[in-house]
This record gives C-alpha cells, sequence and structure tokens, in this order.
C-alpha cells in the first residue's frame, strides 16, 4: 500500500532536514546491489533513530536485525568515540555486506556485528554481562516480536529506550491473521508489553517511502 503523495511528502523531510550522505547512500546502493530486499528504514526513520539514540544519551545500543548496516550507521553516529552498538544479523551475506558499510562509514571500531539467530545469540549477552543497553532498535523476523521484547527487557535498565518497527503490517495488526505469522508474532508482542507493568509503551501509524506502517516506542519503567 503505496500513495505517490507519501513519498513525495518523505522526499521533502529528507531533502530539507535529513539529507543524505556518502556513505549513506553507498550503504543503501552496495544493498541492493548484493541482493538485500530493500527494506531498510527510510532516511527520515534513519534519523529519527538517530535523535531517539541522542536524546537518550545512549553510550550502548543493542540492535536485532542488521540487514544492510543502514539503520545501524544512523544510531551509531549518535554515540560517543567510545560508546558501544552490537548488531545481530540472521544471514552471513547480509553481515557481510552490513560490515563493509559500517567499516566505509568509519564506525567498525564502535559496531560489531554477531552473525546467527538472534534467540540463539541474545543468551551469550546476556552471559558476557554486555547489557544494560540504553537503547534497543528491533526489526527483524517479526514472528519473534514478542520474545525479542522480552529479551530487551532482560537487557535493559530502569530508562532504556526500545523501539520495534514495523507493528502495524498494512492496518492488518487490528485484526487476528491466524495465516499470518508476522501479524500473530505482533499482536503477541502487544500483548505482552500491556501485561508487562515494567514497560510504558505507545506506537504510531506511519506513511511514506515505506507504505503504510508504524513503530513501537517502550520505556523501561522498572
Amino acid at each position: 500500500m503505496t500513495n505517490p503523495q507519501w513519498t513525495a511528502v518523505d522526499h521533502y523531510f529528507t531533502e530539507t532536514i535529513a539529507p543524505a550522505d556518502e556513505a549513506l547512500t553507498a550503504a543503501l546502493a552496495d544493498s541492493t546491489a548484493a541482493g538485500l530486499p530493500e527494506i531498510a528504514v527510510a532516511p527520515n526513520q534513519g534519523k529519527l533513530l538517530h535523535l531517539l539514540a541522542s536524546i537518550q544519551g545512549a553510550r550502548n545500543v543493542l540492535e536485532i536485525g542488521t540487514l544492510g548496516g543502514y539503520s545501524t550507521i544512523w544510531l551509531a553516529r549518535a554515540l560517543p568515540a567510545d560508546g558501544r552498538l552490537i548488531t545481530l544479523e540472521y544471514s552471513p551475506a547480509h553481515a557481510d555486506v552490513a560490515r563493509a558499510n559500517i567499516a566505509r562509514a568509519g564506525l567498525d571500531k564502535i559496531v560489531e556485528v554477531r552473525t546467527g539467530a538472534a534467540l540463539d545469540t541474545l543468551p551469550h549477552l546476556e552471559t558476557e554481562g554486555a547489557g544494560p543497553f540504553d537503547l534497543v532498535f528491533i526489526d527483524a523476523d517479526k514472528v519473534n516480536n514478542a520474545r525479542y521484547v522480552a529479551w530487551a527487557l532482560k537487557l535493559s535498565r530502569p530508562g532504556t529506550v526500545i523501539v520495534v518497527d514495523n507493528v502495524v503490517r498494512e492496518g492488518r495488526v487490528a485484526t487476528p491473521h491466524p495465516d499470518d505469522p508476522a501479524i500473530t508474532g505482533t499482536r503477541e508482542m502487544f500483548d505482552l508489553i500491556a501485561a508487562e507493568p515494567r514497560l510504558d509503551a505507545t506506537a504510531l501509524q506511519t506513511v511514506g517511502t515505506k507504505g503504510y506502517d508504524g513503530l513501537l516506542l517502550a520505556r523501561v519503567i522498572g
């Protein structure tokens, strides 16, 4: 579901207050050339992630779902020189593209790309004491959204911000869709958050170059 006016407005926003630079443009181009799906966040959404990390004063960030590293670059640029971002990517091929994009952006000293199923990798982060993370961005397979939020909570502290992308599913999240695991998983996530007293959250619908979708924003309060 797309609309030419939505795209025009997104382009206007991007050109005026969130312009691309060489590293970001190249990250998208190389991801496309490598055959990665064109599902990275829009530029103005990337800038939103950057601003959220900056406002949060984040020093330690976790990203679940790297793809080609486009959102990773936006987030990592908000961190101080001694900050750290760990990003988890299921596909080794996608991870290789992301590592190259991140290195070209000059961020490989503070970004670590870990490969493998996130639900296998997350327990290792807990064992290592990698948290608590100041901000967690979740943009991976939607089937496991509830599990990813549960892990984000385990690896958090009071005040941690959790952002989950693609939660509207073109409006279909409002009704059960047993034949669509992505919607079922997203609704399970909303149920978990609604029942979790340690999370204060809201969700927003968005339109733009990525069509009709939205994001969830939560803060750990206890």
